[in-house]
This record gives structure tokens, C-alpha cells and sequence, in this order.
């Protein structure tokens, strides 16, 4: 729960008033929000009303047009290089699409998030070039890479970059520098994300050509980046969004179907909770470059093959995420002093690095303050930040540069390594400076009220008005209305996983109004009187258009305090079970649909924790290992219905954990092409993967056979010829191990008491 902020009375002009109409939360909305004047009012809410900003403002922009024209015309190999996340996969693509337009020879590289890393990777680049690439085009990086960039130049290849993060002290030397940060500070171009910065040169390249084909990118880049929705990034959106629901690429079709969203009303919600995560989810767990096919691509084969790749990375995605939320969210619970700082950081012992950036965004807005969320591996944090308006992250980070190994990023969001041992000194100083910058001390989440209605009020005209100031995000949310004194009169879950809950309140005059809770809580539904605020948007569903209620916070009723439900599961108990296969045999003949969670049993056959997916009954196989995993596997199934065995891996002592690890090495080296995934030793031993990381740098202290880390989750087995026989492993890593392991018996004994 959150501190309300009530509105404040405000006056708004009697013109304003008229030329806008409807319900007045529109106009007090707008004036609150900085446009005092018809004709402001009218070009924020009208794209037509708005005269977009010309490329020629972006420095540079000349240079990089002419550059690109002459290696057009020449046929040179253009190579262009982008990154992992949305903003850089839709940047990347829109190049790609737009020179070979023109007849360009083009290529592209994504670097892979866990091998390369943000921005120009020297040795690969290096590869590049031998091959004969002629020009490098950047888009979202580029401007910190100094070194690559000297060396491009010392092969005589030009750079021409494209990026829109923070300024470093100097330049690089590139041929061309676009970035839109070279400009004032309030220009309308300022605020646009890589995606925008590349589609304004291809603007200026193109002509009098038109780039509307390109916009759909433009409008995922926008969103997926959380830019600032202001003058023209707000444009590019709404001419974006118009693009995606009547003309998107044929990989964004595919991938709006599997998501089953409907392009004729498609919003930007759409973007953030369904199609950008897709995305992402390549890019943080696996190779990115997949995601730039999907988006190029015309081939319906190729298409289906990335959209189904797609999905299952998500779902992995999806686990993780709720894992280390649940964990981050528990580490705050058990040290609130974390809340007296003035940015919140949480780290944890493998916490996987592809999904702390959603998590830092999450706890971003559950808390009001910047958050920074870091992965601990091998004595070294890293991890990302996610920030809130007013406080400017990437400088509050650069003041703590000595304490860094690398940081880099924007105003909003940024990524950062360091020691492990430098933690604390890192928090208390980034503290300070963003206590500065917001003018308070401490976390207190807070959330503004835009007006208060009562559930009579609430209908499709309301919900049709209040579109009028859409799309919402970053620097334009939506509004957040409230009604006092309401109770649950029901729930029920939905989706096709089961993850979001729908509610039906009353208030006191007994008028109803379906609530949807998107991944709701449901420990966390009061029981009793309360006051609820919640967004109000048109929908549709099956055809038919519908007011949407959606949940945002609660707050205790001045007239009850508020109390939690405690979520109800049917629970069939086989834990002492004496013969517990036949049991299992005998519960998966009643329930034929059953979900059987299982891991470290090759006996069962069943989905380990990332596999899981929405059911009516989860059969628990394998005791969780934890309370976070066990969070996770409950929140993504969803389940009505319990049944609760009393299996899992003993191991009973590090030795043999660690014997098993090795083994599990040795047979991938001579069996598996010397390949393994974390996935399948957590599968393999039931064990949070922070013991396996452990375990692995012990193996890899005392034996010949060492892991290599190829992806952030994949390892490649090799052995190591100076190692000739074991070396002793550090009492603190066998230490550490243990008591792990006892952490995780314990809590195993506690579910089976």
C-alpha cells in the first residue's frame, strides 16, 4: 500500500474548457499536466494538430546522410550494430529494412548480452572488418565506444553512430555522432530513444520518400525504452500506433497473433505487457539477433519458427522475473532498513542478470524511488537501474564512478558492474546524491490521485473520454481514480495461465464493478472495507467493447481497517504417503489435467520450473527449494487444487553435491558435445541456482574439468591440461555451500511438517 496524494483544486480557463468538452477530468488532467493553452491542449491530443520537428536539428544528421549515400551508390558493405533490448533490436531492424530499401549491401550484428556485452565489442568487430565491412552504422550505442571506434578508423572505416544515451566527456571519433542528448535541454527531439534517433536519419535519407512503413517500430521502440512521451517522441507514437493496427510487418502480425491481440485495438498497453516482453525475453535469456530476423522477415516459415522461439523464452522469462522479484521483495521485508535510503539496492547471489532490469522496473513503482537490482557472481555485482521522474540515474551513478567497473545508460534506466566489497559504500553515496535530487530522505511509495468517482459513474463514455489522453507511459500516465468504501464480493482467475485475477466490488449504494488485477496477488485481495484506486480505459474483448476497471493500490477504509485474505487451495495431502508412485498413478487418473511439478526424479515424468504453466491442479512432486521459487511456481500456476508429495535430491553434504555437479560435467564432455545449461543442473538437483553457480566455481577451483561460461546460462566443458590432479577448494565456498544446503533442507522440512 501506498500514501495517497489527493488532488489539488485547480482552475482551468473557460476556453480551454470549452474547446475541450467532456467529463472535466480531461481538462483539469491537461492543465495539470502543463498545457494551459487551446492550441497546446489541441496539438497533445491530435497528432494532426502537431507539426513534427525536421532531421536537420540533429547535429551531425547532414554528415551521416551523406556518408550513407555515398556508400549506397558505391555498394559497400554497411554493417549495423545494435544491442540487446527492444529499443536496440527495433533500431537494428528499421536500418536494416530502410537501406536495403535503397538498395543497400547490408548486415547486422545484436552482440550477445553475456559474451559481448553493451556496446561495440572489439573483438568482434575486429571479425567484422576482416570480412570487408566498409561502413559501420550504430544504433542506441555507440557513444561510449571510443576504443572500437579509433580502431575502425586506424582499418580506415568510417563510424557513423546513432544513440541517444548520456553524453560521455568527450565524443568519440566518428565520422557522424546523431544523439539527440547534443541537443538543449527541452528540444523537442531531445527525448527520442535509439529507435526515434535512427528513424529521423532514414527520414532525412529518404527524402521525399515516405518512412510511414517504418513507424511501427518506431512505436514498440518508444514504449519497450519507457521515453519520455513529450513533443516528438510523443508524435512518433501515436503515428506509430496507427501503423500497428492497420499495416504491422508481417513478424509483428505473427507475434500480435500468438499473443492473441487483436491490431485494430491494439494500445500501447499492448506493446508493454504483451509484445515487448516477447522481445525482450530473446535478448535477456538467449541471442537477440533472432528477434532482428523476426522483425525483417517475410518468410512465414522463418516467421512462425521465431515467434515460437519467442514464446518459449518468455515463459522462462516470466519465472525468473517472479523468482527474483519474490526474492528481492523478502530481502526488503527482512532488512527495512534498505527503505530509509533514498534509491533502493537489493542484491543477490545468482540472481539471473537477464531479468533484473523488469525487477529494478518493478520495484520502481511499487516503491516511488529509483531501484537498483544486482546479480552477485564470483565476487563481482551487476546488474541494472531503473529510476523515477526527478532524479536523473546515469549522473547519480557517475558519481560513484570510482567504486564502479562499468556503468553506462540514460536519465531513466542504466546498467552497472562494481565489487562485490563496494556494495554498501555504493549505496549509502548514491543515496545522498539522489536524496538531493528528490528532496527527501527516504523511500516512501506515494501515489497521486487524479480524481475520486463513484462505481456509478464508471461506463464506456467515461472509459472512451479519458482515451482521449492516450497513449499514457513515461511523462504522460494514465489517470488514477478512486472509490471509497468497496468489498470483494468475488474473484476468479483468468488468462490463459491463469495469472490475472477478476474481482467484482460493491460499494456502499451496492452498485457492482468488475475489477481486473493484471498478475494480481492474491494473498494480498482485502477482506473487508476499503478504498481502491484504479485506472479506467475502453477494451475489447470478444468483440464486444467494454469500461475496464484495473487495479493499481488499496488503502485502509476510514471506516474498517483492511485485512488480507489468505489465499484458499484444496489440498490433497500424500506427503507421508507410504507408497507415493501409486499415489501419484492413482491422482493422475481423477485428474487427467493435472500439472505434475517435478525435478531430480528421472522416475516422474512432469515440468520442471521453468516449464509451468496455468492449471486447475498442480501435483507438487518435488518439494520446492525455496520460498521464493516456491512463490514463483504458485504464482504461474495458479492452481485451485494441491497435491502435495514429499520427494526431492538429498544431498547430504557439499562433497556430494559437489561429486554430482562433476559428474553431470563429465557427461556432457563425452556425451553432449561438452555442453550444459544451468537449466539442467537446477532440473537435475532441485536446487536454487546459486548453488549450483557456487558449486561450479569449486569444481572449477580443484579439478581438470573446468566450466566456461558461453552464455549467461550455458557452459561448455573442457579440460584443462596444467590441472593434472584436484587442488583444495576455499573453506569459504564449502562453507558457503553448506549452509545453503541447510537453508534449503530446513525449508524443506518445514513444507513437509
Amino acid at each position: 500500500m501506498k500514501q495517497w496524494f489527493d488532488p489539488t483544486p485547480i482552475d482551468i480557463p473557460d476556453d480551454l474548457k470549452n474547446a475541450i468538452g467532456g467529463h472535466p477530468l480531461i481538462a483539469e488532467s491537461l492543465v495539470r499536466r502543463g498545457f494551459t493553452s487551446v492550441e497546446q491542449a489541441q496539438q497533445f491530443l491530435n497528432p494532426a494538430q502537431y507539426i513534427p520537428t525536421s532531421s536537420d536539428d540533429l547535429p551531425d544528421i547532414d554528415k551521416a546522410v551523406d556518408r550513407l549515400r555515398r556508400a549506397i551508390a558505391n555498394k559497400e558493405q554497411i554493417l549495423v550494430w545494435g544491442d540487446f533490448d527492444v529499443d536496440g533490436q527495433t533500431s537494428t531492424a528499421l536500418l536494416v529494412s530502410a537501406l536495403r530499401g535503397l538498395g543497400a549491401t547490408v548486415a547486422y550484428h545484436i552482440p550477445d548480452r553475456f559474451t559481448e556485452g553493451h556496446g561495440v565489442h572489439l573483438p568482434t568487430l575486429k571479425t567484422y572488418l576482416d570480412e570487408g565491412v566498409e561502413l559501420v552504422l550504430t544504433c542506441d550505442t555507440g557513444i561510449s565506444a571510443h576504443d572500437a571506434i579509433d580502431y575502425a578508423n586506424s582499418r580506415g572505416v568510417d563510424v557513423v553512430i546513432t544513440d541517444h544515451h548520456t553524453l560521455s566527456p568527450t565524443l568519440p571519433n566518428a565520422y557522424a555522432v546523431v544523439n539527440p542528448m547534443r541537443l538543449t535541454d527541452g528540444h523537442p527531439l531531445r527525448e527520442l530513444p535509439g529507435v526515434g534517433t535512427a528513424y529521423k536519419v532514414v527520414e532525412a535519407l529518404y527524402g521525399s520518400q515516405s518512412t510511414e512503413h517504418l513507424l511501427d517500430l518506431v512505436a514498440m521502440g518508444i514504449v519497450a525504452d519507457v521515453m519520455v512521451q513529450v513533443d516528438d517522441t510523443r508524435y512518433l507514437l501515436q503515428q506509430g500506433l496507427e501503423v500497428l493496427r492497420h499495416e504491422p510487418r508481417a513478424g509483428l502480425k505473427a507475434l500480435m497473433e500468438r499473443a492473441k491481440i487483436d491490431p485494430q485495438y491494439l494500445t500501447e498497453m499492448d506493446i508493454g505487457f504483451s509484445l515487448a516482453p516477447r522481445l525482450n525475453a530473446v535478448g535477456r535469456l538467449a541471442n537477440a539477433n533472432a528477434a532482428v530476423e523476426l522483425l525483417t522477415a517475410t518468410d512465414d516459415a522463418i516467421i512462425n519458427e521465431r515467434v515460437t522461439e519467442l514464446e518459449g523464452l518468455n515463459q522462462k522469462r516470466r519465472f525468473l522475473t517472479r523468482q527474483v522479484y519474490g526474492a528481492a521483495q523478502q530481502q526488503i521485508k527482512e532488512d527495512p532498513s534498505l527503505l530509509k535510503y533514498a534509491a533502493l539496492v537489493v542484491a543477490g547471489q545468482g540472481w539471473h542478470t537477464g531479468v533484473v532490469g523488469i525487477v529494478a522496473s518493478r520495484l520502481a513503482e511499487d516503491y516511488g524511488s529509483p531501484v537498483i537490482v544486482l546479480s552477485e557472481q564470483e565476487g563481482r555485482l551487476s546488474g541494472s537501474a531503473r529510476s523515477v521522474t526527478g532524479a536523473n540515474i546515469i549522473e547519480a551513478i557517475r558519481t560513484q564512478s570510482g567504486l564502479l567497473n562499468s556503468f553506462g545508460g540514460h536519465n531513466m534506466a542504466a546498467g552497472l558492474s562494481m565489487p562485490s566489497d563496494n556494495l554498501f559504500e555504493f549505496r549509502r553515496g548514491l543515496s545522498q546524491v539522489v536524496r538531493n535530487m528528490l528532496g527527501k530522505s527516504e523511500i516512501v511509495p506515494q501515489l497521486s490521485i487524479d480524481g475520486y468517482l463513484s462505481f456509478a459513474e464508471i461506463n464506456l463514455a467515461l472509459a472512451e473520454d479519458i482515451s482521449r489522453l492516450a497513449p499514457f507511459g513515461n511523462g504522460n500516465p494514465p489517470l488514477t481514480l478512486a472509490t471509497t468504501s468497496v468489498q470483494v464480493k468475488k474473484r476468479r482467475t483468468m488468462g490463459s495461465r491463469g495469472d490475472h485475477l477478476d474481482l467484482t466490488l460493491v460499494d456502499e449504494n451496492e452498485n457492482e464493478q468488475r475489477v481486473v488485477w493484471w498478475f494480481g496477488d492474491a494473498d494480498a485481495i482485502p477482506d473487508g472495507q476499503f478504498d481502491i484506486a484504479y485506472t479506467l480505459r475502453e477494451n475489447v474483448f470478444n468483440g464486444k467493447r467494454e469500461a475496464l476497471v484495473e487495479w493499481v493500490d488499496v488503502r485502509q477504509s476510514a471506516k474498517q481497517a483492511v485485512t488480507v485474505q489468505q489465499p484458499s487451495y484444496e489440498i490433497i495431502d500424500y506427503r507421508q504417503h507410504p507408497n507415493p508412485l501409486a499415489a501419484l498413478n492413482e491422482i493422475q487418473q481423477q485428474y487427467p489435467d493435472a500439472l505434475v511439478f517435478v525435478e531430480g526424479d528421472k522416475r516422474v515424468s512432469g515440468y520442471s520450473r521453468y516449464a509451468l504453466q496455468s492449471c486447475e491442479t498442480l501435483i507438487v512432486w518435488t518439494m520446492p527449494p525455496s520460498q521464493p521459487i516456491w512463490n514463483a511456481i504458485l504464482d504461474i500456476t495458479n492452481p485451485q487444487r494441491l497435491v502435495l508429495f514429499n520427494n526431492y535430491p538429498k544431498f547430504k553434504s557439499s562433497k556430494a553435491l559437489l561429486e554430482y555437479v562433476a559428474g553431470m560435467a563429465k557427461y556432457a564432455f563425452n556425451h553432449r558435445d561438452g555442453l550444459i545449461s544451468m537449466d539442467d543442473m537446477t532440473n537435475a538437483t532441485a536446487l536454487p541456482s546459486q548453488i549450483i553457480q557456487l558449486s561450479i566455481e569449486s569444481i572449477n577451483q580443484s579439478q581438470s574439468l573446468q566450466f566456461t561460461p558461453v552464455k549467461e546460462d550455458t557452459y561448455s566443458i573442457k579440460l584443462d591440461a596444467e590441472k593434472t590432479g584436484t587442488t583444495r577448494i576455499s573453506d569459504d565456498n564449502i562453507s558457503q555451500i553448506s549452509m545453503l544446503l541447510k537453508e534449503v533442507h530446513a525449508y524443506r522440512l518445514y513444507l513437509t511438517s
